[in-house]
């Protein structure tokens, strides 16, 4: 019934040329497109930040807040109309910094939103600083001599507010980013898709030592529920728990099976395998794409939405005179 032109505004798109929000908008659209929901069902709700201009450039509603508070404007949008397919746009810096205190509890609370986390370990929009996920010692125009603060992991954040969905991808993996768009629509809770995106101007190369596609194989593991965890280019590399720590091993190898190999369980209500998944590091470990957790669980809107009919079934108030008669009154 759609296609992607249909999610597209008339606005001209002000990123740079080669900025890796291009190809999240664009699978957005196809996303939007491939799950069918109109336009006008849809609210689109930003921040402030180069990520946080996507409501311009697309067709359904959207609001473009300030900063830091998307995730509050996006609670209110999607409790008061629960009906809506609601979106959050937000940047690293946005998100976990300004914004931290209302990412946590929106996650606490599993407001039904789909929020897109644009990474690049930079403030772009304000030229240049280092962000909550920038890598200790990056130097920058605010940390010239290096910053001496530790990176915040998204993933970390989100499994220690009893986040129920998780899932990442990398801006130029155009078809895994849909498809983590897609089920995050599906899931009932906050879903959080972090996007290791590039910024050519300030911080370029970032995640360029997995993103070139002759190393990308080897370098990252896109997984899937119920699928066994395996990569390479040759798909002869998997892993396996060695003790209580995750190890890559070569199928063939040291006798070595497919049946060894871990298999992916994203809805098992225990984080611990998925946190360990999540902040794997190169150059010994695969960086984990695709939908790393999604548990089923009562989201937030659901539950005031039940809270309310259920009270208003009890209630002997069923419209406003109602309630004004139930008040105490003194006639003069």
């Amino acid at each position: 019934m759609f296609t992607a032109k249909d999610y597209k505004s008339d606005q001209y798109v002000r990123w740079c040329p080669g900025c890796g929000d291009h190809a999240i908008i664009s699978s957005l659209q196809k996303a939007m497109a491939e799950i069918g929901i109109p336009p006008h069902q849809i609210a689109v709700i930003s921040g402030i930040g180069c990520s946080s201009r996507i409501p311009y450039y697309l067709s359904p509603y959207g609001f473009h807040t300030i900063h830091g508070r998307g995730a509050a404007v996006a609670t209110g949008v999607k409790v008061a109309h629960p009906e809506l397919c609601v979106w959050q746009a937000t940047g690293d810096g946005d998100c976990l910094a300004i914004g931290g205190n209302h990412f946590i509890h929106s996650v606490r609370r599993n407001v039904d939103l789909n929020v897109l986390l644009f990474n690049n370990q930079i403030y772009g929009l304000t030229k240049g600083q280092y962000s909550p996920t920038s890598a200790k010692g990056f130097v920058t125009k605010s940390s010239p001599f290096g910053t001496v603060e530790r990176p915040f992991v998204p993933a970390e954040l989100v499994f220690g507010a009893g986040g129920t969905f998780f899932a990442r991808a990398l801006d130029v993996d155009l078809e895994t980013s849909k498809k983590i768009m897609i089920e995050a629509v599906k899931h009932k809770g906050t879903s959080i898709l972090e996007f290791l995106v590039n910024c050519v101007i300030f911080n370029n190369g970032a995640h360029g030592w997995i993103a070139s596609k002759e190393d990308r194989a080897d370098r990252l593991i896109v997984l899937e529920d119920g699928k066994p965890m395996i990569f390479g280019k040759e798909r002869n590399k998997g892993l396996v728990l060695d003790g209580w720590n995750l190890k890559v091993v070569t199928i063939g190898e040291n006798g070595v099976r497919e049946e060894d190999i871990l298999i992916h369980d994203a809805k098992t209500v225990d984080y611990t395998l998925h946190q360990k998944l999540a902040t794997m590091q190169g150059p010994d470990m695969p960086i984990a794409m695709g939908v790393i957790r999604a548990v089923p669980c009562e989201s937030y809107d659901e539950a005031v939405q039940n809270q309310m009919e259920e009270v208003q079934s009890k209630s002997k108030i069923k419209s406003f005179d109602d309630l004004l008669n139930s008040l105490e009154h003194i006639e003069i």
